[in-house]
């Protein structure tokens, strides 16, 4: 979501902050802003929309100075409007802020500054920390700020800079991600991000920040230290904190040539399968390594119950888990979605796992929902992207999808990664609860073929691209899969809502007849996965259902099927796998469906309307 970059150093920090902005671009975003430190006051310079005006302005006006702070916003409190953006400023303009959270008791904390005489200039809840730094300014900006936090109820990433105490930048951590980048080659400069992305062209030497704590950035060097220590009667309490070294490149999170992001990670997940794989199939003893999970590999063998945690295409995949589990390692799963799990208090009896499933490693409510679990007694696992996120530090065990950063916000490669990883932990899990070697070793001889299916299955595009330049103009999709593919279903479904802003609805094709096929005429495109699994004649019935009512059915089937071809209206043909690995193969011609979809419309693809790509708030 809103994302946050900071420099101190001696370089001019603007040009540093622009370039930070638009590398985090793709989170989504309405409205940019940079604040400067010039020696003798702040300039602020924001404005409503996209970088590029907030580059104009700076032409225009610009704001030189070594030490700034810079902000894109995904609007939460207050419309996307040039005073709602960040960097918001007190009263007297010399304290500036960025935040990313929000900040839940802000209107009593409004109502109690207005009281004592201060003017709000905007809607956001943001201001409210601008105005309370500023009353409790008393010369030491880390004091004023860790004063002000006291106060306040929510989440925030925040950055701060005052000319009342120069040469330096405050930031605090309490559930939004933030980290320090450290400048390298001698270089007397700091950083500090929302995303590595944003310093990746400066630094790979990171430190994340956890909930609670505070550091001071010099262009000398950082200070770490417990939030809750900062008491001007006492010495505060320093944080020694291990340096991260970030291991992939800047090009990885550039086009290379593809117009959007999107496509481009489409076509990366032959390499998204290997990079899940590499290093964790053992072919002689037929199963899966995965050593994120050594330290909790006893409590997994004596799980009873495991439960699914995510929001949105995680918990798409998570879905999917759920049926690979329990078809292969026998062991009751539920699925859950993150933002209700800890508000209906979830039943987690003694033996149960739970599994936090996240791209970002940062979706707030996974998070929320993961800390629940924990106090509630749980073994916890992860199953995310970013190596070093706060799910990933905050769970007992883990395992990394190793996808490589995903620009485009509607997530392709990212899902094929979590599908490829629950593959491997469901043989895990499986082979260590009584599945034969031989079978072992069948599914990771079909492992080992799956990323030559998938570049065969992407060099079939142009045919998908034919079909959705027939239906761009259609309102409403419908999306029918029975087993694992009723997940694949949604997820086709969501893609194609995100990007193109066409209404769609994912579902068990055998409930179509429990309402949906209500909706069902000439006019309606009805996606079918019916690959050859143990389904596959019930899906020929429902595909009956649907073309008996004049709907035209695009099936996705396996290689080899005649039956369908002479049934329905398009056919999309998938390489025959075994049927753990099917959903893999399925997803990927629906995510090419949407994206061509989206572009014969005109969309936005890569930062569609209103969506953003890490959930950090509630």
């Amino acid at each position: 979501m809103c994302g946050i970059v900071g420099y101190i150093g001696t370089r001019e920090a603007t040009p540093l902050l622009v370039e930070g902005l638009k590398r985090l671009e793709y989170r989504g975003y309405d409205s940019a802003g940079v604040a400067v430190q010039n020696g003798t006051g702040v300039e602020v310079r924001k404005t409503a929309g996209k970088i590029a005006r907030l580059e104009e302005l700076l032409t225009e006006m610009p704001a030189p100075g070594a030490v700034g702070i810079a902000h894109t916003r995904w609007a939460t409190h207050g419309a996307p409007t040039t005073p709602n953006a960040h960097p918001h400023i007190d009263e007297s303009g010399q304290i500036a802020l960025v935040h990313n959270g929000i900040i839940e008791n802000a209107d009593a904390l409004r109502r109690e500054l207005h009281e004592v005489g201060y003017e709000f200039h905007t809607d956001t809840d943001t201001e409210v920390l601008a105005h309370l730094i500023s009353m409790l300014f008393e010369g030491n900006l880390e004091q004023a700020v860790a004063a002000t936090l006291t106060q306040v109820e929510g989440t925030y990433g925040l950055a701060v800079l005052s000319a009342l105490d120069p040469g330096k930048i405050v930031v605090a951590r309490h559930g939004a991600p933030l980290l320090l980048g450290l400048a390298e080659n001698g270089e007397r400069a700091m950083f500090v991000a929302s995303d590595v992305a944003a310093v990746l062209g400066h630094t790979r030497k990171v430190v994340y920040l956890d909930d609670g704590e505070l550091a001071v950035l010099r262009n000398d060097g950082y200070e770490l230290m417990d939030l809750g220590s900062l008491d001007p009667s006492q010495p505060p309490r320093f944080i020694e904190k291990e340096i991260s070294h970030v291991t992939w490149d800047l090009e990885r999170i550039e086009r290379s040539g593809y117009p959007h992001f999107m496509l481009k990670e489409i076509f990366e997940q032959p390499d998204t399968v290997r990079n899940a794989m590499r290093g964790r199939v053992l072919e002689e003893e037929g199963t899966a390594r995965l050593g994120g999970l050594h330290g909790i590999f006893d409590r997994l063998n004596a799980a009873q119950r495991i439960i699914f945690t995510a929001c949105g295409t995680s918990w798409h995949a998570a879905l999917v888990g759920e049926y690979l589990l329990e078809e292969y390692a026998r062991i009751p799963v539920e699925v859950e979605y993150a933002s209700e799990f800890r508000y209906r208090n979830p039943v987690i009896p003694e033996n149960t796992v739970v599994v936090a499933m996240s791209q970002s490693g940062e979706t707030a409510d996974t998070l929320a929902a993961l800390r629940e679990a924990k106090k509630r007694g749980a073994t916890t696992m992860g199953i995310v992207n970013v190596v070093g996120s706060t799910i990933a530090r905050q769970t007992d065990g883990g395992v990394y999808t190793h996808t490589g950063p995903e620009i485009g916000v509607a997530s392709t490669k990212a899902f094929t990664g979590q599908l490829t990883v629950l593959s491997l932990f469901a043989l895990m899990m499986a082979r260590r609860r009584g599945m034969s070697i031989l079978q072992g070793r069948e599914i990771v001889a079909a492992l080992r073929e799956l990323p030559e299916k998938v570049e065969e299955l992407l060099s079939a595009q142009e045919l998908v691209s034919q079909i959705a330049a027939q239906y761009a103009d259609h309102p409403n999709f419908l999306y029918l899969g029975r087993g694992a593919h009723f997940p694949v279903a949604l997820e086709g479904a969501l893609k194609l809502k995100e990007i193109s802003y066409i209404h769609a609805e994912g579902y068990p094709a055998a409930e179509m007849k429990h309402g949906p096929i209500a909706l069902i005429d000439e006019e309606m495109p009805v996606v079918v996965l019916a690959p050859n699994d143990p389904v596959y004649s019930k899906v020929v019935s429902n595909v009956e259902e649907v073309k008996a009512r004049g709907g035209k059915v695009i099936a996705v089937v396996s290689e080899g099927d005649r039956v369908l071809l002479e049934k329905v209206d398009h056919v999309i043909t998938v390489p025959s796998t075994i049927e753990m690995l099917q959903p893999i193969l399925t997803s990927i011609p629906l995510q090419i469906l949407a994206y061509d979809i989206a572009v014969r419309r005109g969309c936005s693809v890569d930062q569609p309307r209103n969506l953003a790509k890490s959930v950090t708030v509630e």
